[in-house]
């Protein structure tokens, strides 16, 4: 029997992850030792699972070097694949915000020539763009965002928030919420199609864990 290939987002998203997995029968005793390997085997059922970052899983899915894949929303807003994305899991839940310095609320269409530090360019633009009408100039970072508006970098800045408590330590309030963020399982289309008996085992034995009906 071929491979079903899942990729999984390194750190606490794999964690979460391979708990889920588990739950429905999937064996991940080979994420239980302290190997290096990417690459891990559950023989039984004929699983393959693969390590890779975040931004990179709706890459390994589209072009079907995985089957599956688990990754946050806010990747796939950005990365923008050609992918299905067929279950909300609900882990690694927070928000895609705009925020900016209080001064701002309720005066942001005062603004002329806004300038937006974001970890995430195309959801800014396509936000600016389709929601609010605008054009604006992203400014694109990989570090704390939050330092942007502090420093006359940027007026506000979109990212993810959990708790908010960075951005009210620095002295920044949300403007809008853009959208919900948590883990989503993503299908290759073609393997959707090939493999569609096993795939949809393993959905419908993560949505009879979620409690989806």
């Amino acid at each position: 029997m071929e491979y079903l290939t899942i990729a999984l987002s390194k750190g606490r998203l794999a964690d979460l992850s391979i708990e889920l997995f588990e739950k429905v029968g999937l064996d991940c005793s080979e994420f239980k030792n302290s190997s290096r390997k990417l690459i891990l085997f559950d023989e039984t059922n004929k699983v393959k699972f693969f390590l890779v970052k975040p931004a990179d899983v709706p890459t390994y899915v589209e072009y079907g070097a995985a089957d599956m894949g688990i990754v946050g929303k806010d990747t796939l807003m950005e990365e923008g694949r050609n992918l299905y994305e067929v279950l909300n899991l609900g882990f690694a839940a927070c928000r895609m915000v705009l925020a900016g310095p209080k001064e701002l609320q309720g005066r942001l269409d005062q603004l002329n020539n806004k300038r937006v530090a974001t970890k995430y360019p195309r959801v800014a633009r396509e936000y600016f763009q389709y929601k609010r009408k605008e054009s604006v100039e992203v400014i694109k970072l990989n570090g704390s965002v939050e330092l942007a508006p502090l420093v006359g970098l940027s007026e506000v800045i979109v990212d993810i928030v959990e708790s908010g408590r960075t951005l009210k330590e620095n002295g920044l309030v949300i403007l809008d919420t853009i959208a919900d963020i948590s883990a989503r399982l993503v299908v290759n289309r073609v393997s959707m199609k090939m493999k569609s008996d096993r795939i949809n085992k393993i959905i419908d034995g993560l949505r009879g864990q979620l409690g989806e009906r």
